[in-house]
């Protein structure tokens, strides 16, 4: 069975759905690093962690009729948005159980913006680094987004708050 697209398959099943490339792969990325088992490799890109792999694995699952991609033109941009369909659903099936913090995290993430994961999900990347060089590090590549130190701070609560619920 293909396991990594089944698990991707029943995270947007957990979610209702996604509107949002970018949305979604910075949730899967979030994920990823509260430690829930998803393989794809990411690199640091224009809006934050990238995935070609998921990229790929998303428009496969497309293709096998699994998910359901819609296309809303916003004028200046192109909005997408994925559902799970009803060969999705019999897709996971039989896929392996997710843990039940899993969705509680799918559910604060869904919640917010895009913008606000895209500096969560960024901030995320450089773990390795103190929070300052954190911060730093987020000024530098990301200088175009002008985040405030009120938006550093929420960013940094929401990631302590993700993983204090997962711990649970």
């Amino acid at each position: 069975m293909l396991q990594e697209h089944a698990k991707l398959v029943q995270f947007i099943s957990m979610a209702d759905g996604v509107t949002g490339r970018k949305k979604l792969q910075k949730m899967i990325y979030i994920a990823k690093k509260m430690d829930f088992p998803f393989q794809e490799k990411y690199e640091l890109h224009i809006y934050g962690p990238y995935s070609e792999e998921l990229t790929l694995r998303i428009e496969e699952l497309c293709e096998m009729g699994f998910l359901a991609e819609n296309c809303e033109d916003k004028g200046s941009y192109v909005q997408y948005s994925y559902r799970v369909t009803g060969e999705g659903r019999d897709f996971i099936g039989d896929a392996d159980e997710v843990p039940d913090t899993l969705g509680d995290c799918i559910g604060r993430m869904k919640e917010r913006s895009s913008r606000f994961l895209e500096l969560v999900s960024t901030l995320l990347y450089f773990d390795h680094l103190p929070r300052e060089e954190q911060i730093a590090k987020v000024h530098i590549v990301k200088n175009k987004l002008n985040y405030t130190d009120a938006e550093m701070d929420e960013a940094f609560d929401f990631i302590g708050d993700l993983s204090a619920c997962i711990r649970q």
